[in-house]
């Protein structure tokens, strides 16, 4: 049985609430007390946009989720409310839902991204190491709560350049790690994929998010954006391989290997 190295037994010395989030009731808030204002992004279980709470015209993201079975739901908002409070976690304000279609969305903390393709070549080598540790400690914060983020890219953190804040946004695919137990390969985006998810090896662990953390990493020194980018699951494996040889290699020869 494989067990992560670190922050492996979290969730088996905490109590079943807190990982068993098919239990979960969720406390619906006020959707009338929410407006939409633009637009500012999709994805495959969502679509997101800027809003303000009327009450106090705060502005917020109001992301408004797709069809999906229920238990994901829960999944995703037990996470948020596990970690609420955390080093460079995003914050959920509120959760509601449509009276009549019963459709959720989540109301979320909003900040005033720069967009990655616009602001990364900007950043200078000091800004990278800044963003880079306060990433890092976001991931910390999470591993060390028993879950793995499972989708970090650039488009999953929001930054602030003006204000140095940044934050760590899109929990829908996260999960509690259980030592031992195999899960879904079909997570994170393909030019972030360990090599574990790209040869569909299930019993993986938090090191999948510091794979992704490493790529973006290397794209944002080396002003590359993919750093690996293979045209499929095999391809990008292939990519991967030709890059780690080329730069062992010399190493390997300099040690007298040949």
């Amino acid at each position: 049985m494989s067990k992560s190295r670190v922050y492996s037994d979290v969730n088996v010395l905490r109590p079943k609430e807190y990982w068993d989030y098919e239990s979960l009731t969720v406390q619906w808030g006020d959707q009338d007390g929410y407006e939409v204002i633009r637009k500012v992004g999709r994805g495959k279980y969502s679509e997101v946009f800027e809003g303000k709470n009327v009450n106090n015209n705060e502005r917020c993201v109001i992301k408004i989720l797709k069809p999906v079975e229920k238990k994901k739901i829960k999944r995703e908002i037990k996470i948020l409310q596990n970690l609420c409070g955390g080093p460079n976690i995003i914050k959920l304000l509120d959760i509601v839902r449509d009276q009549h279609s019963k459709t959720p969305s989540l109301v979320f903390e909003y900040v005033n991204n720069t967009d990655f393709k616009v602001l990364y070549p900007t950043l200078t080598d000091y800004d990278i190491r800044y963003y880079i540790y306060e990433l890092l400690k976001a991931l910390d914060y999470c591993h060390s709560h028993g879950i793995m983020h499972r989708d970090v890219k650039p488009h999953n953190i929001m930054i602030d350049h003006e204000l140095r804040k940044l934050r760590l946004i899109d929990w829908g695919l996260a999960e509690f790690y259980h030592p031992g137990k195999e899960y879904n390969v079909r997570v994170a985006s393909r030019y972030f994929k360990g090599p574990e998810l790209l040869i569909d090896l299930q019993d993986y662990d938090y090191s999948l998010d510091m794979w992704s953390l490493g790529c973006m990493f290397a794209g944002m020194i080396f002003r590359k954006e993919p750093f690996f980018y293979g045209h499929d699951n095999n391809d990008q494996l292939v990519k991967i391989a030709k890059h780690l040889l080329r730069s062992f290699i010399p190493l390997l020869l300099e040690l007298g290997f040949e």
